[in-house]
């Protein structure tokens, strides 16, 4: 299995019990795991019955475990400030509040939570060294496909920055001394420089996430939730990603043979629907069922964590190649 596990689905389905459950069977198995929560809904506070930060965190009863939430709306706002220092250190004192306005903008369009909340996302990748496993609880469907795919389109958008800065500190050069031997000036260009690293940070990204990640979907067996889930197979394989299992959560128990009343003929009913789409996931779709979790209950926490972790058939033993620069 990857350093990088990633659990993906429409909002609702359970990504929070199944990431916590897989982070809880890694630490059982004596892998040192990290759960990140990417997730605004923050649920994953509650199935450890403990409040978390936006740094790891040693879970309460669990040797080998660590958590931590990402709140979205901070990283926005420091995504913000850091943007106006950086490009705040580049230009004229007399500027400086026009960038800052036009930055201000272009934080309230669409993108500005997706861009500000791949940076931290990225950043634990990078800084996992302590950890054999990072467990991903990502955003529903449609945030984590744009998060996903943000690598590729980034690196496209920064070389096309860096061309046409590079064409703009040739042409200054040429109208400033003429015909003499141009001056170096592209060569120590913060700009130039800050783009470059942008785009390393990028491709990092991309390589990690296509060749260090492994994604799953969870998905409950009712015929929405069985087609965003295609929707989103189809777009994690758009972007080189593929899925590598789906996780089917809060599956209606049967009742007993014996029971006959209203609220049995009703299970009964709701169990063959729910085996309908059951066999819809195991026939047409490419990618294997990996967990078949009944509903509790009771929340899912405490033993019953560890009950689902116990349920779900993906393999938790360490990477063979670890990426660089993780352990």
């Amino acid at each position: 299995m990857e350093k990088f596990v990633f659990f993906g689905g429409k909002g609702g389905v359970g990504k929070t019990t199944m990431s916590a459950a897989y982070s809880v069977k890694c630490a059982d198995a004596g892998l040192d795991t990290l759960v990140v929560s990417t997730d605004p809904a923050h649920s994953t506070s509650d199935v450890f019955d403990q409040e978390l930060g936006d740094e790891p965190q040693a879970v309460e009863g669990r040797d080998g475990l660590w958590a931590m939430e990402i709140d979205p709306d901070e990283e926005v706002e420091h995504h913000l400030m850091e943007t106006k220092r950086a490009l705040g250190d580049q230009v004229s004192a007399a500027l400086v509040n026009e960038i800052d306005r036009q930055i201000e903008m272009a934080h309230q369009t669409p993108g500005a939570y997706e861009a500000a909340l791949f940076d931290r996302f990225v950043d634990v990748m990078r800084s996992s060294d302590d950890f054999d496993r990072v467990v991903f609880d990502t955003s529903p469907t449609g945030g984590t496909l744009r998060l996903l795919g943000l690598p590729d389109f980034l690196e496209g958008w920064i070389d096309r920055l860096r061309r046409k800065r590079e064409k703009s500190i040739d042409l200054y050069e040429k109208a400033a001394i003429g015909n003499n031997e141009p001056r170096r000036v592209m060569d120590g260009d913060p700009i130039l420089a800050r783009l470059q690293e942008r785009k390393e940070f990028f491709e990092y990204a991309g390589e990690t996430l296509r060749e260090h990640a492994a994604f799953f979907l969870v998905v409950n067996p009712d015929e929405l939730s069985v087609r965003e889930t295609r929707r989103a197979a189809e777009g994690l394989a758009d972007r080189g990603l593929a899925v590598r299992g789906l996780a089917v959560n809060r599956l209606t128990p049967s009742p007993d043979d014996d029971e006959n009343g209203r609220g049995a003929r009703y299970l009964r009913d709701r169990v063959a629907t729910e085996r309908a789409h059951l066999r819809t996931l195991r026939e047409e779709f490419e990618q294997p069922v990996v967990a078949e979790i009944e509903t509790r209950v009771e929340e899912v926490k405490g033993d019953f964590l560890t009950e689902v972790a116990d349920e779900l058939d993906i393999e938790a033993a360490p990477p063979a190649t670890p990426p660089d620069g993780s352990a």
